[in-house]
Order: C-alpha cells, then structure tokens, then sequence
C-alpha cells in the first residue's frame, strides 16, 4: 500500500501547479485585509457641531467664527460643544448678540463637520455622533461576533463539504454582504451585513489549510508564509485606496465587487483537497486530482503506485466533538487554544497602549501594514530552522517580557516605552504567523479545518477581553500591562509541550500506527 505523500512525491510536492495555487489562495488575503479594516476609513469621524445655520436667516453676512460664538456654547476647555446648541429664539441679530442666549439644547437642525464638502462616512452621512456614536463601535463589535461563529461554522462546513465548498461559499457571502453593506439604508441594516460580513470572511483560514494540504512537509511553512504576507499587502493598499476615494459607499463597491472574478476563478480553477478526498473514501477522485497536479507539473505518477493508495479510515464521520474525545487531539487543543489567546490578548493589548505615530491616518495605516512584514518573513525563516514549537515558545516569550520591561522603564521615557512596545508588537506578529503556520499540522486531515477554527475562536475572544482588562488600571496602571506580560510568558512555556511538526508528513486520521512509546517520544501531549 502507498501513502499519500509518497503520491504527491511523485506528483510534485511544490511543482507548477502548487505555485499556481498558492498565488491564487494568496488573493483572499488582501480582501481579508480590506474586510477587517476597512471600517477605518469607511466610518472615519470627524469634529463636529451641531448645525446653526437658523441664526444666518437674522444675518446672512456672519462670519462662521461670529456664528458659532452666537449659537454655540463652550466647555471647560474653552472649546465649543459637540453635541448642544443655544436653543434657537425668534429675536432679531441686534438683540442676540446684545443679551446672549442662555437656553441650551441638544443638535435640533443636524451636524456639521470639519471635513472637505466632498468627503462622506457612514459616520457623517448617518449623523453617528454625540449619543448614535456608539453605533460604529457596536457594528466592530457584531463583526468581531461574526467572525468567532465564522470561525467555528465554516471550520465545520470545510472538514464535512470539502475546502473547494467551504472556500468559494466563504467569498461569495463576503461579496454579497461587502457589496450589499454599500447599500445600506440606515445604521441597522449596516450592522446586520457587517455581521455577516465577520461570518464569511474567515478567508486565511480557509486558504491556509487548503494550501499546505497540497504542498509537502518541508513547504508548508512558505506556503503559509506566502498566504499571510497578503494580508499587510492588502493592509498597505488600504489606505491609498481610501485616499483616493471620498465617498464610503463607493469605496465599499471598490473593496468588495473585485471578489466577484476570484469567485469566478476559483470556481472554475480551484481543485479539491486530494488529502481531504482521500478521508473521505473518494479513491477515484484523489486520482483524478493527483494526476492533474502531476500534468501540470510535467511529472508522471506509476499507476501501481495510484492503484495501491491507501484510504484508510474512508467514509468515517468525524466533527469537532472527536478533538475533545480525542486524548491527544484534546491537550494540543488547550495549550494551542491558550496560544492563539495569549496572542491575541498581547496584539490588541501592545495596540491600544502605544498611542498613534502622530501623523495622518493614510500614512499610519500604509506604516502598520509595512510593520507586518519583517514579522512574518522572520517566522518563515525561524520556523524552518529552529522548528514550529522553539519559534513559537520564543516569540510568546520575548513579546510578554516587552511587556514587562515596559513597567520597568520610568515614564519620562516616552520614546524608549514606544521603541520596546514595537518591538513587542514586532514578535507577538511573528506569533500569531508561526500559530498559522503550526496549528493545522497538529491535526489530522479529517478534522483540521475543525482544529484551526476551534483556536482561531479563542484568538476573537481574546480580542473581546483585551479592552475589560484595561479597566483593571483603575486599582493600578501597571496591573493591565503586568497581565500582557505574563500571560504569554505562560502560553510560551506550554508550547514546550506541543510536538514538533518540521518536516513531518501531515496526519490524515485520529489514529496513528504508532506503539505508545513512539507517540509519547513524539509528543509529549499523548502522555
């Protein structure tokens, strides 16, 4: 019997036709980006006062700085108010500007806002301010929801349909509901769609998996690496677009319609999992798909070869239970769970500490994409030299130890606390790459994409945590950082224990051939 990797040795592990794919699955990572960000720009606020145009009927010659002395009270910084108005009155301009109003209201006549005439938001077209302002944080919120059930949905979708399905049904929601978002008739129908939006844009996820399945072990790690390097690309694109486009509507058009030609190409183009069909019992089709890759890369695969492949554990069911069934399966799944946390807890908590570069959005936004790439270019590198479990140890280590080093340093430092808070922003980036690199190899073929959404869920939880914890600085400042630090500190010892995956033919079953001594010489996890 012949194995599936000594087919795909034949067929070529990283011939033309992975090539082909691997530009292809790198695609989605750009729309990915645009999803995820894209709201910067689309629901840009800007400063804003409540419209006072009533007072021009009395005197149509006022200048706007003597309107807004006459309609508009100031607060304890000297500042005129957002969000209240002198109550308009039936007086004449003489006898306004002699006693002065004294009355106060909320923004009866709408808003105006200090942007150019041309520039619309979701924010200054629905008036998103003063007590609606919580509206855009509240669609941040559905779409980070989104995102968790996405996760787990078509982590499920993918391991019982295929990735081909699972991929294509993933762009297609997102066109729908990027497309549709744009739009939106008022702020609810927005939320509904960004929701969904968070649902079907589990887009690396889906192409990361779908990549190293057709890639052999020693290019798994570029593969991914090649996948993940798109999302600071689409990050870097994001803001020259924004730049260039004022109004949101048609810049929600611009980032999401282009998924209407990927969904094309990859429904004509996109093959099937030949790993996954194999887990499924689909011997005729394995064959057919190994003999394509060998055709396109000009290789030739002995049909004895094909005829004694092995489709061991065909047709067998499994989902998400069996990773919690599963003794082994089970304790990677804690440790990585709590890795992919530790991450993401350190990502958003380095983000909302180190303050912004003081510079205009466009040209922050381009630096944060451009800071993703030596970060993920690194962890290709390490990973393929010191492993997956030292790499990943290393960078949750080094990034919670910035962390705390940060508490050490006396605030009259400013530029020293943002130099090691990049830096720790630099290695907890290297993390989350080497996570996407590590965890689809810990599991088998049958429940991998279950695997890698169940973790991708615990890194959103994360993401909702991180803010709570930094209530916490009301007992004391230091104790959300000291949290930072720690935790990841934690999770990079736990990896320890994780196996190591370099160079190690992928697993296609829950159960593996081994003695018990050879699985916990392997993985310390089986124990």
């Amino acid at each position: 019997m012949s194995t599936f990797g000594q087919v795909l040795k034949e067929a070529g592990e990283f011939g033309l036709f992975q090539k082909w794919l691997l530009l292809a699955l790198c695609l989605p990572s750009i729309f990915s980006a645009f999803n995820v960000i894209g709201q910067v720009f689309t629901g840009l606020s800007f400063p804003h006062h409540c419209n006072t145009d009533w007072i021009l009927e009395r005197g149509p010659n006022l200048t706007q700085e003597r309107q807004r002395n006459l309609t508009l009270p100031v607060n304890k910084y000297g500042q005129y108010e957002s969000c209240r108005m002198f109550t308009p009155v039936d007086w004449d301009l003489e006898a306004i500007e002699g006693y002065g109003i004294n009355m106060t209201s909320e923004c009866i006549h709408g808003w105006d806002y200090e942007a150019s005439i041309e520039f619309s938001t979701i924010v200054t077209e629905m008036d998103l301010v003063c007590e609606e302002k919580g509206f855009i944080e509240a669609s941040q919120s559905m779409f980070m929801a989104g995102c968790l059930i996405g996760s787990l949905l078509f982590g499920a979708i993918s391991d019982r349909y295929g990735r081909r399905f699972a991929t294509i049904s993933s762009l297609f929601g997102l066109l729908l509901c990027g497309v549709g978002s744009a739009f939106s008739p008022n702020i609810y129908v927005y939320i509904i769609l960004k929701f969904f939006c968070g649902v079907t844009g589990v887009l690396v996820m889906q192409a990361t998996v779908i990549g190293i399945e057709w890639t052999g072990p020693s290019h798994s790690a570029f593969c991914t690496t090649m996948i993940l390097l798109s999302y600071p690309v689409g990050l870097m694109l994001l803001p020259g677009i924004a730049y260039l486009i004022s109004n949101w509507r048609t810049l929600q058009l611009i980032f999401f319609s282009p998924l209407i030609l990927l969904v094309g190409l990859f429904y004509w183009l996109l093959p099937e999992s030949a790993r996954w069909l194999m887990t499924r019992g689909k011997k005729e089709e394995v064959q057919k798909e190994l003999l394509r890759a060998a055709r396109v890369n000009r290789r030739k695969i002995p049909q004895n070869l094909l005829d004694k492949l092995e489709i061991e554990g065909a047709g067998k069911k499994e989902n998400m239970l069996d990773i919690f069934t599963t003794p082994y399966l089970r304790n990677r799944t804690l440790i990585m769970g709590f890795i992919w946390f530790s991450s993401s807890m350190l990502y958003y908590g380095l983000s909302l500490n180190v303050g912004n570069f003081g510079v205009n959005i466009f040209l922050t936004q381009f630096i944060f994409g451009i800071v993703e790439i030596p970060a993920v270019l690194s962890n290709f590198v390490l990973t393929q030299r010191l492993g997956r479990r030292l790499s990943q140890a290393g960078f949750l280590s080094f990034g919670g130890a910035a962390c705390l080093l940060i508490l050490a340093i006396p605030k009259d430092l400013p530029l020293v606390v943002t130099v090691i808070a990049v830096l720790g922003k630099y290695f907890v980036s290297a993390s989350f790459s080497t996570a996407y690199v590590y965890t689809p190899e810990l599991y088998p073929t049958t429940l991998r994409q279950n695997g890698v959404g169940l973790n991708s869920v615990c890194g959103r939880v994360a993401g909702t945590v991180t803010p709570l914890i930094r209530l916490l600085e009301v007992y004391h400042h230091k104790i959300p950082m000291l949290i930072y630090g720690i935790v990841p500190v934690i999770a990079g010892c736990l990896s320890l224990l994780l196996p190591e995956t370099l160079n190690v033919e992928l697993q296609d079953h829950t159960k593996v051939k081994k003695t018990k001594q050879e699985r916990t010489e392997d993985d310390p996890t089986e124990i």
